[in-house]
């Protein structure tokens, strides 16, 4: 049997499979050379380091983010944002750190822009909104993950229970906008 192709595409679906089943901590050039039966520099061929791989992974992610439209309703854009990055296990580290080092698409930033256009300085607001986003992404995912494991309770201190009203007031207090959706 011949050995299998893979292009750029095939090797992002399977980092994907493999973020979802691992986390990121263990998502490795190795890793995802071995689940697709083939040497580690292999994946070097189509990216020249685990950065730019896992660039291509947060594009993969934040694909499901609308593309920009300045009649688009911010609150709803940022909505978008956060379903994508809480798609996969660890998406908002992944999109986070690829962001951190200004790697991949600045796809939600440019929805966020344009739903913002019509605001004063709406490009910071973006990008204000979008850390945000980051963050709240992120603090969900980790208590999700802690109570998988077994290493909290869900209880009344749970900082996640109100989770959406939280989101919905820093995103209008940093847009500027009402808390409507």
């Amino acid at each position: 049997m011949a050995p299998s192709r893979h292009d750029r595409h095939s090797v992002i679906d399977c980092a994907l499979r493999l973020l979802d089943d691992v986390g990121l901590p263990d998502l490795s050039m190795r890793r995802i050379a071995t689940e697709l039966e083939v040497q580690p520099s292999a994946l070097y061929w189509h990216f020249p380091n685990k950065q730019v791989l896992l660039a291509g992974v947060a594009d993969r992610i934040l694909a499901a983010v609308p593309e920009p439209d300045s009649s688009a309703d911010p609150m709803r854009v940022a909505h978008a944002v956060l379903d994508a990055l809480l798609t996969y296990r660890d998406g908002a580290e992944v999109v986070m750190s690829t962001y951190a080092l200004r790697l991949g698409t600045p796809r939600a930033q440019r929805a966020l822009s344009a739903a913002l256009g019509a605001l004063p300085d709406h490009d910071v607001r973006a990008d204000a909104a979008f850390e945000f986003i980051l963050g709240h992404a992120t603090l969900l995912q980790q208590r999700m993950h802690a109570q998988s494991i077994g290493a909290v309770e869900s209880d009344a201190d749970d900082p996640t229970v109100h989770s959406d009203a939280v989101f919905d007031a820093g995103i209008s207090a940093l847009a500027g906008i009402g808390a409507t959706r």
